[in-house]
């Protein structure tokens, strides 16, 4: 029977084996562990961002439906964060995102690069200062995607470690997180919201005394009459933290992993360095920052043959579709010069993630620069796995690289 719990051990350790038995033998499976339908084929996958029975609403009916008793705490939460884009439908989604946009011009985007460039270097440069084996998450992903938002956001310097902490206590809660912290989650992912909540209010009402080229001011701008309210900016300085650090650490980090366990990939990309972005592309695919996003059911709706109906939860399986032989020859082998490559790591349609272009371009200077510097990167421990559902994460990665400038 195949493993049908997604955040076991073993499934957190490798869910592609997992993954692989249920595609094949069941890949609409309705799983008593989650509560939920486990979508695996990339087809139907790429279908249910299509389909409106399927909301992505989910977090204001989770809390309607009385399916789960919740703590004062829990209840708290949730109710700070279905008020996030990524959690509302058109016509709600369609306003916020195209206010949003203003904040991810291509051009604003792109100009972050030699910023970002710095920002790698700079962490490398301590990196190979510090002991060894030292661990690449800790030093160089972990610490990167945050110091790029705070800028991103206008946010003091002396601010950046607590962006870090938010992020970590709202991730316990997004990602489904297993294992020592279920049990206080909430309580700490609440703390945090209220001292976020607290934070981004006063970084709010400065750019609307002091507006500069930051993202900030780029959201607090009117589009006609209509514009962000305070409420809703706080809410989308909480996503882009969240959402943009924890899927970059992943995204790097796992890269780098990925590159490590397959030499002969990395060996072509120290060979052929113009081939980063095909080659990023290729690592998402292979072992991306996400594993499964969640829907609400609201109407019946069928997939191969098995009825959904409204009130039941649907989880995408993104790390079994984009693993699947019916759209990618050899799924379970990277080759970095894979082309097409239509995986959906960061989601398809309307909701499909509004930072991707921002994460791409952090991983593949990060990953080019890692490459690079480090020529004799070398993985000196198993990796530690995060048990959680939603995302696919590490603990630590550690490494030796010696000491190379």
């Amino acid at each position: 029977m195949p493993v049908t719990d997604l955040v076991t051990p073993e499934a957190t350790e490798d869910p592609y084996a997992a993954l692989r038995e249920l595609r094949e033998s069941d890949p609409v499976h309705w799983s008593e562990a989650h509560r939920a339908w486990l979508i695996t084929r990339y087809d139907d996958v790429s279908a249910a961002f299509q389909n409106k029975a399927l909301s992505n609403d989910r977090v204001r009916p989770l809390l309607a439906s009385g399916k789960r008793p919740q703590s004062t705490a829990s209840a708290a939460v949730l109710g700070l964060m279905s008020e996030w884009m990524v959690v509302s439908d058109p016509p709600a989604h369609t306003r916020l995102r195209r206010l949003a946009a203003q904040a991810f011009k291509g051009q604003r985007i792109a100009a972050m690069s030699e910023l970002i460039t710095t920002i790698v270097d700079e962490h490398l440069d301590t990196f190979l200062r510090g002991p060894e084996p030292g661990d690449l998450i800790e030093n160089v992903a972990y610490p990167l995607p945050t110091k790029v938002i705070a800028t991103m956001l206008g946010a003091r310097t002396e601010d950046r470690d607590r962006f870090r902490d938010w992020s970590d206590e709202l991730a316990l809660v997004a990602f489904g997180t297993g294992g020592a912290a279920r049990a206080v989650r909430h309580e700490r992912a609440l703390r945090g919201l209220r001292e976020m909540d607290a934070y981004f209010r006063g970084l709010i009402e400065l750019r609307r005394k002091e507006p500069g080229e930051d993202m900030l001011s780029a959201l607090m701008a009117r589009d006609g009459e209509d514009r962000l309210s305070d409420d809703e900016l706080v809410s989308m300085c909480a996503l882009l933290l969240f959402a943009g650090h924890e899927t970059t650490t992943n995204s790097i980090a796992n890269s780098v992993l990925a590159l490590l366990r397959h030499p002969d990939q990395l060996d072509r990309l120290r060979r052929e360095p113009g081939l980063i972005g095909t080659a990023v592309e290729e690592l998402l695919r292979y072992d991306g920052p996400i594993k499964v996003l969640n829907r609400w059911v609201v109407a019946d709706t069928e997939i191969r043959g098995k009825t959904i109906s409204p009130g039941e939860r649907v989880h995408l399986v993104l790390a079994s579709a984009n693993r699947d032989p019916e759209k990618f020859a050899d799924p379970d082998s990277l080759d970095l010069g894979r082309s097409p490559n239509p995986h959906i790591a960061f989601g398809k349609g309307i909701h499909a993630c509004i930072g991707a272009q921002l994460a791409r371009m952090e991983t593949r200077i990060a990953v080019a620069r890692i490459v690079e510097r480090l020529p004799r990167l070398e993985l000196t421990a198993e990796p530690r796995w995060k048990q959680a559902l939603a995302s696919r994460s590490m603990e630590a990665l550690s490494v030796a690289h010696g000491r190379s400038s």
